[in-house]
């Protein structure tokens, strides 16, 4: 990297952004989004860990091969089989890293009973070992923040000596502030030797809400590298969030000098798309991508606005790639308008899936008086999220409500077999689901069951979303309708298609359990 001022985007949504408990994609979803990665400018893309499962190393090496513009990395524990394993998937990109860690605080030290000599050996084995197979490596210490500086500056030196080209310093749990993070960076590039010539990044956690400072921190401090997730999916409370370091980086280019190589015109797109993929709804006030960003209510914002827009928005929609004219469409609009809107909003579709997608636009232009644009990302959302492939899908649903108790009729699908069933619940959803369950038995727990408007009205569609758990496996379903019933049982209906997928893959032993980070 020649331009001193311009910082790498390291993209984790597929790893550490999929580790987050309901928000695994399937193997589809993820080389589609690793494409828009791609596309987008992002430098390093961490495609997944490729000894977890037989799943995550498919997936990291497909993506490893359709790879056109961006590193692919894979993550690998400190043990030589997973460094193999890692090398197995990212050998095939043009550009290949492994990146490889182990916890060096003392809390994580105790993990595999390591001391600190013999992780300091661990760790001058497993770089030299990784640097022999590709020469694109990343050493992370694990939990870097609450790591004693002395030995920090230690292990950092003896991972650079061994062949490390990239130092990344993860806030693993959230824990640091911004002055913190900049002065450990600070640091290490004062006191260890060689630190000038490796590229230093910056991993944080937002568990303190404190994750984009922090980066952008350690950025000022000498970090050329921000590791970022797509909305900031991710553990807990998730990692720091791409748009809004790559838009802070580009709005405050007056006191933050530095650059990056992403087009931000696709930010909005990706963001969309991983929301569906992941069952993750983006909060509406969400920074840089919220449906609210850029929505003004109050009279004197929208007089201002209205008189010169720079007096309330600091940046414009489409900057982001978000369309500035929300302009209705109707039953009128024909096949050619609706794939223009759908590629403004950033859907590129197919003939056969523009075919499948307007047969739902005109059913739900008949029931709606307009529909906006909103209404047109539910509608690719569900579509993507229930299709004619699925093992169970949603025939016929009839719904009784009333005093006098809550039932349902509901015809299913199962593998091709129609099946009906007549239940009852404490209300009309419970009503809904008891029936799917009474067709299809499981024992799948709901953890989640949430409703969105999509836009205002009585006519307005829902977004439902549901999480569901079995034997440890979490899977989401999505669906949008202007019957919040029916929506309900669609996502429902598409947790459980997840989880018969996840449990056939299960015992094929392609997609088994996350290895622990410290067995051996």
């Amino acid at each position: 990297m020649t331009d001193k001022n311009r910082v790498l985007i390291f993209d984790t949504t597929l790893r550490d952004g999929e580790q987050s408990p309901g928000a695994t994609m399937t193997h589809e979803e993820k080389l589609e989004i690793a494409q828009m990665l791609d596309e987008m400018g992002v430098d390093v893309i961490e495609a997944g860990f490729p000894i977890a499962s037989e799943g995550d190393f498919a997936a990291v090496t497909e993506i490893a091969k359709r790879a056109q513009n961006s590193v692919i990395c894979g993550l690998a524990r400190a043990q030589f089989p997973d460094i193999d394993r890692c090398w197995e998937a990212v050998k095939h990109a043009r550009q290949p890293r492994i990146h490889t860690f182990i916890g060096t605080s003392p809390l994580h030290r105790a993990i595999p009973n390591l001391d600190m000599d013999q992780m300091a050996e661990r760790i001058q084995q497993t770089v030299t070992h990784a640097r022999n197979l590709c020469d694109n490596v990343q050493w992370s210490p694990m939990d870097a923040t609450r790591t004693e500086h002395d030995y920090l500056c230690r292990v950092v030196e003896i991972a650079i000596k061994a062949g490390a080209t990239t130092i990344n310093i993860p806030d693993t749990v959230g824990y640091t502030a911004p002055r913190e993070s900049a002065a450990l960076i600070a640091m290490l590039l004062e006191r260890v030797p060689g630190a000038d010539e490796i590229v230093f990044a910056t991993h944080c956690h937002n568990d303190l809400g404190m994750a984009t400072a922090n980066s952008l921190a350690a950025v000022e401090a000498g970090a050329r590298q921000i590791e970022c997730t797509i909305n900031g999916l991710g553990e807990r409370a998730g990692n720091t969030a791409l748009e809004e370091v790559v838009m802070a980086l580009k709005v405050r280019h007056d006191i933050m000098p530095y650059t990056t190589g992403i087009d931000t015109t696709k930010i909005m797109g990706l963001s969309r798309r991983v929301a569906q993929a992941s069952g993750f709804v983006v909060q509406p006030n969400k920074a840089i991508v919220g449906k609210n960003a850029f929505l003004h209510e109050s009279g004197i914002h929208q007089d201002g606005v209205l008189k010169n827009v720079e007096t309330f928005e600091i940046m414009r929609p489409a900057d982001i790639g978000l369309n500035e004219a929300n302009i209705a469409m109707g039953k009128h609009s024909g096949r050619a308008a609706l794939r223009a809107k759908l590629r403004d909003l950033g859907y590129e579709v197919g003939d056969n899936q523009l075919k499948d997608v307007f047969v739902r636009f005109k059913a739900l232009a008949d029931r709606k008086k307009e529909i906006y644009d909103d209404d047109l990302v539910a509608l690719m959302q569900d579509s993507a999220a229930n299709t004619e492939h699925d093992y169970l899908q949603v025939k016929h649903l009839r719904v009784v409500c009333g005093s006098d108790g809550q039932s349902a009729d509901l015809t299913m699908s199962v593998g091709g077999e129609d099946k009906t069933v007549h239940a009852t619940g404490d209300g009309p959803v419970d009503a809904c689901f008891n029936a799917v369950k009474a067709i299809w038995p499981h024992d799948a727990r709901l953890q989640l069951y949430q409703v969105h408007a999509v836009t205002e009205g009585t006519d307005a569609q829902a977004t439902v979303s549901v999480r569901m758990e079995e034997e440890g496996r979490i899977a989401t379903g999505q669906a949008a309708d202007t019957d919040t019933i029916l929506a309900s049982v669609k996502a429902y209906v598409g947790a459980l298609n997840r989880l018969k997928v996840r449990r056939e893959m299960v015992g094929e032993g392609a997609d088994a359990k996350q290895v622990s980070m410290y067995s051996h």
